[in-house]
């Protein structure tokens, strides 16, 4: 068995998966986010209670969210307990096993890459765009990962300056620690926020949508905005690493107006004779994140 655990800033989600990555069974647990030593053990109950159903111990693969780094160190916003310490050795002693790691949004793209919505594709970019915007780039099946093991944080490319003016934006102060990052203004709350900077009374992204739907005025002007915000972000992804499809998740991904005027958006901020590739959606969607962890281990096992 290889087991694909998920973690998120409110649950932590094992998949338990056959060697040919079948999905026989999952299930959730809160995430801990104040107590490291209880998230730890939390994280080590759940595989414990994965051998225990099925009577063997199975090897593990993680999605973390944040950055950590080739010394095993975290950064994550979403799971503070955690950032500072060395997740990779603190498990690995825990669990009295080898477990692989790794970012939570690259593994969406990883399994995205496999089986998934770009399986017939050698370079497929994962996004998620959704609390956070990040994402990854797979070749052949298996993850680019760098020098460091970031690449693929398009959310903190700064804003193009040409929209800061166009449409009188604030800089933003970013999660990341700098300013004016695509990030604050693509992600779930940045939409949010847009709507709310042009004149609605809430930042909810669903009562966006309904405005949008009826082409209530407020929506339609921030939809725009958005639009160019997001598309110009992508533009870095395409010039960056010259993908043959992107895939995308995450909330925002989940409204139909975003996806299919994507590619029109990307094309107005690319010069001439540079085509925006496919875009579409993710083949498991939620389910992404406990596959690309167990898909993580399975290849690190294989290699």
């Amino acid at each position: 068995m290889i087991y694909g655990i998920d973690i998120g800033g409110t649950k932590i989600e094992i998949g338990v998966f056959s060697s040919d990555l079948i999905l026989i069974d999952s299930w959730r647990t809160p995430t801990p986010t104040t107590d490291y030593k209880e998230f730890i053990s939390t994280i080590v109950d759940l595989v414990n209670q994965a051998n225990l159903r099925y009577s063997q111990k199975g090897h593990v693969g993680i999605g973390m969210p944040g950055i950590i780094d080739k010394n095993g160190l975290v950064k994550s916003a979403n799971v503070a307990c955690a950032t500072g310490k060395n997740i990779i050795e603190d498990l690995t002693d825990a669990l009295q096993c080898f477990i692989s790691i790794g970012n939570d949004c690259r593994l969406f793209a990883l399994s995205e890459s496999v089986r998934g919505a770009g399986n017939s594709y050698k370079r497929v970019y994962g996004a998620i765009i959704g609390t956070g915007a990040a994402g990854g780039l797979c070749i052949d099946g298996h993850l680019y990962n760098g020098k460091s093991g970031f690449a693929g944080e398009y959310g903190h490319m700064p804003v193009s300056a040409y929209l800061i003016d166009k449409y009188n934006l604030p800089i933003l102060d970013c999660g990341c620690g700098l300013k004016g990052c695509y990030e604050a203004y693509v992600a779930g709350p940045g939409l949010g926020w847009l709507y709310k900077h042009y004149g609605s009374q809430t930042k909810n992204t669903h009562h966006f949508v309904q405005q949008l739907n009826d082409n209530a005025p407020i929506a339609t002007k921030t939809f725009d905005c958005y639009m160019n915000l997001l598309g110009a972000s992508f533009v870095s992804l395409v010039l960056s690493y010259d993908p043959d499809i992107i895939v995308v998740g995450g909330g925002i991904s989940k409204i139909d107006s975003v996806v299919e005027m994507l590619p029109q958006y990307v094309e107005k901020h690319l010069f001439s004779g540079v085509d925006c590739p496919p875009i579409v959606r993710a083949k498991y969607g939620d389910s992404s994140g406990v596959r690309g962890a167990a898909i993580l281990r399975k290849q690190l096992l294989e290699s």
